[in-house]
């Protein structure tokens, strides 16, 4: 089987899978300016995959876009139905995906509803054959998960050797419950405590932290903390395709200019609109406005200009006047 996961320096670090922010044009944008050592898509629905009809399916597979430049890449899917994660499994290793992983902590209601994301906290025995359906559908890929530290209480001592029982190359493990959502400070200490529990089940899984990272070098010293072998950097990402820049580099580079932040966002709509824009809302966009117009004189008063926008188009003549107008740098 060939393992990415294996070749990665220690620590390393991963950009979080998020719904309708870390899609394929968002994701080409942050690996040009700032590759993190290992991207997962947007969690995506088996179910959907296997069942849709063919305009549904083709939507639900425009988030399996990706380009070379994002390698390694990992497909994050969601399911109950065993059947479904062996299916698109094999689908993923068909589209020469790096690696496969299965959202186990996602706690939206309409998710958990069918028994998927977090709900699956609550059976482990069926969480253990989803990860034996993608191992049977894509045996030469590695299969990792994304998790939390239990439902409605901390679960770890139990929950966490259920899922290594099934070897998978790698668990994410969002420091809270389902129960605390991000209402509570991530408790890292408890990302420690399941370093230990692999060690001490002489597992080979690699275990990473996500959970409250505000950039790499909080990032590094929640690594140097708790021994784990990588962290995921979530929401940290809006506005800031830099995040992962000289990452190898121990110094924190200087924050980018308001020039620098319109010129991205103008090349981010331009990836939007070639890979995305037949498929996906145009509001979508708005929600990574604030975070790139933001921190300087008179940049509310873009960003109201920027969300009365309908269209792309629209969005562009407007920071393309700024650019031209404002010295700013």
């Amino acid at each position: 089987m060939k393992n990415f996961w294996a070749t990665l320096p220690r620590p390393f670090f991963a950009l979080a899978p998020l719904e309708d922010v870390t899609d394929a044009a968002f994701r080409r944008l942050i690996a040009g300016h700032g590759k993190p050592d290992v991207m997962y898509t947007e969690f995506t629905s088996a179910d959907g995959i296997v069942l849709a009809n063919d305009e549904g399916k083709m939507k639900l597979l425009r988030k399996f876009l990706y380009s070379e430049i994002e390698r390694p890449i990992v497909a994050q899917i969601f399911s109950s139905v065993p059947e479904h994660i062996e299916k698109v499994s094999a689908l993923i290793a068909e589209m020469g995906f790096d690696g496969v992983d299965i959202n186990m902590g996602c706690p939206d209601r309409s998710v958990e509803k069918s028994g998927c994301g977090a709900a699956l906290i609550k059976t482990p025995a069926l969480a253990r054959e989803l990860i034996r359906a993608a191992k049977r559908g894509a045996p030469n890929l590695p299969v990792s998960l994304k998790t939390r530290l239990g439902y409605n209480t901390d679960e770890l001592e139990t929950w966490l050797p259920e899922l290594l029982a099934e070897e998978p190359a790698a668990i994410a493990i969002h420091a809270r419950t389902r129960k605390e959502m991000s209402e509570v400070p991530a408790r890292w200490e408890r990302i420690a405590r399941a370093v230990e529990i692999r060690n001490e089940l002489k597992s080979s899984t690699l275990i990473l932290g996500n959970g409250d990272v505000k950039d790499i070098t909080d990032a590094r010293a929640k690594a140097a903390a708790t021994n784990c072998d990588g962290v995921m950097l979530g929401r940290t990402i809006f506005g800031n395709p830099w995040l992962f820049a000289n990452l190898r580099n121990l110094a924190s580079s200087s924050a980018p200019t308001p020039k620098q932040r319109i010129e991205v966002l103008l090349e981010h709509l331009a990836l939007f609109d070639e890979l995305l824009s037949d498929v996906t809302n145009y509001a979508v966009m708005k929600k990574h406005f604030k975070a790139y117009i933001s921190g300087w004189d008179n940049a509310k008063e873009l960003r109201v200009r920027l969300m009365e926008t309908e269209n792309s188009n629209h969005a562009r003549t407007i920071l393309g006047e700024q650019l031209g107008s404002l010295s700013i740098s």
